[in-house]
């Protein structure tokens, strides 16, 4: 076997290739990729066992053809180190001695035989296709993905949910403390069917395509598992198991008052007080009509930190002084929380509006956090737990 190819574009594949691998794998022979070389396109694999992922590369004018496993990190470490240069790739397909040379060196590696590569398993259940934009499958990655959970104690909250109606797909994914819910409503799939995507290959499908929906990415869902296919990238992977909350159900239908604050101002603000907070990370927000004072403290290191910025209330906020054991407080806030500053910093990093309305009902209760304006077929909902003040 003998093929010609440029080292950058050899090396950005398997760059994206590399992601599935683990560094801890079962079977020896998954430390390295697959190389197989059909005609001339050559085909590059990397597996987990869990997730698959191939990549397609012409190589114009290749002669044989034949399977051949090398190392991950020899042949990554080599890569980047060469020069943007044409290399030349000869296998001896009796000894697998691979043979790399470019216009100023070769290099010798042994390979592994490509026959002992595990092969993708087959499902022979019914399978059903799905076709959506690059950009609709990163967007519901993108939106969902920071708050996948990571207790393997409750693997169903380690992965993205899909929800797919006939007209619309609902992604949701949540760690019992944040919930995020991500519809797309532009989107007619035709079909229904739900399924859980593991943390580890949504992100590796959110790096690999087009994020500006050039492409098309086929998605072929099997009893089990899921192939996503889009330009020369094919990604299989197994759904977690379990059955995934009703997450509808945890969202507050009746939290009537409504904060209306600047996005930007409000997470700068969080991240100077959050400085000065304790190790659990508490930061109280004291909503006032027109202003939220926001106050952290560490007592153990006898810091303090308080910031005032500008909202606008909506909805029913009640302008009663509050009282304790009948004596009235005229200083008291008209509604007081307690947040996990950098809960609520990831909350706002992930809403791309200029202002945020927040949902509350009292201080025991979880917040909603909604973008001030959605996007047209879109909706965004984050739902955050308080923390005990």
């Amino acid at each position: 076997m003998k093929f010609n190819i440029q080292s950058k574009l050899l090396l950005s594949h398997l760059t994206a290739v590399s992601k599935v691998i683990s560094n801890k794998n079962a079977y020896a022979i998954l430390d390295n990729f697959l190389f197989e070389l059909e005609g001339e396109r050559l085909v590059v694999t990397g597996s987990d066992m869990e997730t698959r992922m191939t990549t397609t590369i012409d190589v114009p004018g290749a002669e044989g053809s034949g399977r051949f496993a090398i190392d991950v990190k020899r042949m990554l470490n080599l890569l980047k180190e060469l020069p943007d240069a044409g290399l030349t790739i000869e296998v001896d397909e009796s000894t697998l001695d691979v043979s790399i040379t470019y216009l100023n060196g070769s290099f010798n590696i042994v390979a592994l035989n490509g026959d002992d590569y595990p092969l993708k398993a087959q499902s022979d259940g019914e399978t059903q296709v799905l076709k959506l934009s690059s950009k609709d499958v990163c967007d519901g990655i993108l939106h969902t993905l920071f708050a996948v959970g990571t207790d393997e104690m409750h693997p169903q909250f380690m992965g993205i949910f899909w929800d797919i109606k006939a007209d619309g797909i609902t992604f949701v994914a949540s760690d019992s403390h944040k919930l995020v819910r991500y519809q797309k409503n532009n989107v007619t799939p035709n079909m229904e069917r739900t399924f859980i995507l593991p943390a580890k290959p949504a992100s590796i499908l959110s790096n690999v395509l087009d994020k500006a929906g050039k492409d098309e990415v086929v998605i072929t869902i099997e009893d089990t598992s899921a192939t996503f296919e889009s330009g020369a990238y094919q990604l299989t992977c197994r759904f977690i198991n379990g059955r995934y909350p009703n997450y509808n159900s945890v969202i507050p239908p009746d939290n009537d008052k409504v904060v209306v604050v600047d996005r930007l101002t409000l997470l700068n603000a969080l991240r100077r007080v959050a400085i000065f907070a304790n190790v659990g990370g508490l930061v109280k927000l004291d909503i006032n009509p027109n202003e939220i004072l926001l106050n952290a403290q560490d007592l153990d290191h006898s810091t303090r930190a308080e910031e005032r910025i500008q909202c606008e209330l909506e909805g029913n906020f009640s302008t009663e002084p509050q009282s304790f054991m009948g004596v009235e407080d005229k200083k008291a806030s008209l509604l007081t929380m307690g947040f996990k500053h950098s809960d609520v910093i990831e909350v706002l990093n992930n809403i791309e509006s200029d202002s945020v309305n927040i949902k509350l009902k009292d201080s025991a209760r979880a917040g909603v956090f909604l973008p001030s304006t959605q996007v047209e077929g879109e909706e965004l909902l984050i739902l955050q737990m308080p923390m005990m003040i």
